[in-house]
């Protein structure tokens, strides 16, 4: 199966989505859902990407070899023309070797490795850990930095230790520091993506390659125009986009957990996506119905509208 190209200055794509996993109403995972759900993002909502078993996709709570079937039918389904990329990250390293190792059996393009959470590591220990997830296979990385959900950012000295290892490649940023970004992105090679859906257009302006969105579920074709815009120098079409969007970055990023609005957004555009699983409860009727006003504010079309 051939698989996509990356560029230098954008090794997994530009327009990102950290794909839902859909369950049926007994908890199991829909297989073939899950590759409906990843030919839509990638045909009808112009994603060249898509993050599989990260945090939107419940991956705190499926088992390994859920994981690995689950990246198999999105290879499978769209591996062809979008790069997959797999969330490998936990906090045991050893554990996240296994996870890259099967991963790349499964075909995938890349993986995403966030920073171990909860056992708080040193900043040693996360360089320690990143390598040695990297050195487990022969594809490329993107780190994930998320200090609000593991409770320790990856430092910038870190990160510039980190960007001399060869496949180390790119960050998902979702720590919002655009300034200790920029120093990274003057001293290194390393790709920055956005990783926090309220500040895509600002991270567009300090020089992210694109975004691992989100709200990607039902606007990404819009968020991938943004990001056309700005890089041809339409900034004033890209702010537009931005604004117009306001309401859905609100509706599904700040209201509650992002999987469980993702995919209550899903529902009402079309596209279900099914339920969550424990902890996780499904959107309220309330939840949905303000949603629901958030997305016909950014002019999204209903499934019933």
């Amino acid at each position: 199966m051939a698989s996509p190209t990356g560029t230098s200055d954008a090794p997994f794509g530009r327009m990102l989505t950290a794909m839902v996993t859909p369950f049926t109403s007994d908890g199991a995972v829909d297989y073939e859902a899950v590759q409906c759900l990843a030919e839509y993002l990638v045909d009808e909502q112009r994603n060249d990407g898509l993050i599989v078993n990260g945090t939107t996709g419940e991956s705190p709570t499926t088992t390994d070899e859920e994981k690995e079937r689950i990246l198999r039918a999105v290879v499978e389904a769209v591996g062809d023309r979008a790069f997959v990329v797999a969330g490998a990250g936990t906090n045991d390293t050893r554990h996240s070797v296994e996870l890259a190792k099967a991963a790349e059996r499964a075909g995938v393009h890349g993986l995403l490795v966030v920073t171990p959470y909860y056992n708080k590591p040193p900043q040693e220990g996360l360089y320690r850990h990143f390598s040695a997830v990297a050195d487990a296979t022969g594809l490329p990385v993107m780190l994930y930095d998320i200090p609000g959900r593991t409770g320790v950012p990856i430092a910038t000295e870190t990160l510039l230790r980190l960007a001399q290892h060869p496949r180390i490649v790119a960050v998902k940023d979702a720590k919002g520091d655009l300034f200790a970004a920029s120093q990274v992105m003057a001293a290194t090679d390393l790709v920055f993506y956005s990783g926090d859906d309220l500040i895509n257009l600002p991270w567009l302006s300090v020089g992210a390659a694109g975004f691992v969105s989100v709200i990607g579920h039902v606007v990404g074709a819009d968020l991938a125009a943004m990001i056309q815009h700005h890089r041809s120098g339409n900034v004033a079409g890209a702010l537009e986009i931005h604004r117009r969007l306001l309401p859905v970055a609100a509706g599904i990023m700040t209201r509650t957990q992002g999987a469980i609005m993702a995919k209550a957004a899903l529902k009402l555009v079309g596209q279900d996506a099914g339920h969550v699983r424990l902890p996780l409860v499904d959107a309220t009727e309330e939840q949905i119905s303000l949603l629901r006003a958030d997305l016909c504010a950014a002019g999204v079309k209903l499934a019933d509208g």
